[in-house]
């Protein structure tokens, strides 16, 4: 199996945003120490949900503080930026890294995230779409043009040009929208499953992309899609409840009152007092730790990630910095992870 980082950057209130950013940095880095393969980086607008505007500038930042390490975007919202612009931020971030990016594309959330950008989100499908192409034509092909509703591109040529060739690694994040995994499939491209999903309907998701695929003439393996998790290693199973479940209802709180935001944001208001006044509960930290993570004492962790295995994951995503964990349980978890569960899996 291989083993990656995943983290979205919170930034619960109370919580220093140049201290957040060093502590990723550490992580990521203990992370390439440790042996994992990858970190993955999400990218989120005017939110605490998510503290990276730009996957692609923190990815630049990441590579040039580690060396092996393979930097993924999980991901690049690419309706609510230029292609061009990701075209070539994604090669310079390639050149940079040596070689060491993985690109997932995604359409994010529809909220206040797209009116922020006055974009309309029923455009979102058309946008996704064209961008990825253009971001590969410019990738691979001189004097590239596409013309398109949104976008017109002609006899353009990418300099830098990616390092990897063809081009890197694309993979796409897709939940239950049909048009995105015919599309995936129909340009050749792999999937990455997020954390926001319910374990079983994302291994129901990546089987169906396997089907599909295969019933459109390409063999794809469930082995080659990252599966993102929070996840979190501790002694025994009361220290793991006592350091989780609070976190775990920070990040149901937030994507909770996210989708009830359709314009602002919720930066400056305050969450007690939005806990105060809802009308209805989200999903708290029990479901989420039964439906959405791997959590546990080493022994159950890699009972769950070889449950996981059996349906046909071999690469795994660690979400550990969740709900603003304090940075030493954060490297405590990825230690007993990396020296207790990881070699019993491989």
């Amino acid at each position: 199996m291989q083993f990656a980082l995943f983290t979205h950057v919170p930034w619960p209130e109370g919580t220093d945003l140049p201290q957040i950013m060093a502590q990723t940095t550490a992580q990521i880095q203990y992370a390439e120490a440790l042996g994992f393969h990858g970190a993955w980086l999400a990218e989120h607008h005017f939110t605490r949900y998510s503290m990276v505007s730009s996957s692609l500038v923190l990815a630049s930042f990441i590579a040039a503080r580690t060396t092996t390490i393979r930097v993924g975007t999980a991901v690049v919202v690419s309706p609510l930026h230029n292609p061009i612009q990701v075209a070539e931020d994604t090669a310079m971030a390639d050149l940079l890294s040596g070689g060491r990016l993985d690109v997932g594309f995604g359409r994010g959330t529809m909220g206040y995230e797209y009116s922020g950008y006055n974009i309309d989100p029923t455009e979102s499908q058309e946008r996704f779409q064209d961008s990825l192409k253009i971001v590969q034509g410019l990738w691979t092909t001189p004097d590239f043009s596409y013309p398109s509703k949104y976008y017109h591109i002609h006899r353009l040529n990418l300099v830098p040009p990616p390092v990897q060739k063809p081009h890197p690694p694309i993979y796409i994040a897709a939940t239950r929208t049909s048009a995105t995994l015919a599309f995936a499939i129909a340009q050749g491209y792999n999937l990455c499953i997020a954390v926001v999903q319910d374990t079983a309907e994302a291994l129901a998701l990546c089987q169906r992309f396997v089907t599909q695929a295969r019933a459109a003439g390409q063999e794809r393996s469930m082995a080659d899609i990252p599966f993102f998790r929070y996840c979190y290693v501790g002694e025994t199973p009361e220290q793991v409840q006592r350091d989780t479940a609070g976190k775990l209802d920070w990040v149901a709180d937030i994507m909770q009152w996210r989708r009830f935001i359709k314009e602002g944001s919720e930066v400056y208001q305050n969450m007690d007092t939005w806990r105060r006044t809802r009308t209805e509960l989200p999903q708290d930290h029990t479901y989420l730790a039964q439906h959405r993570a791997v959590l546990g004492t080493p022994e159950q962790c890699i009972a769950q990630i070889k449950a996981l295995r059996a349906q046909g994951i071999e690469h795994f995503g660690c979400n550990f910095d969740f709900g603003g964990m304090e940075p030493e349980k954060v490297q405590r978890s990825m230690t007993l992870f990396a020296t207790e569960v990881i070699p019993a899996l491989r």
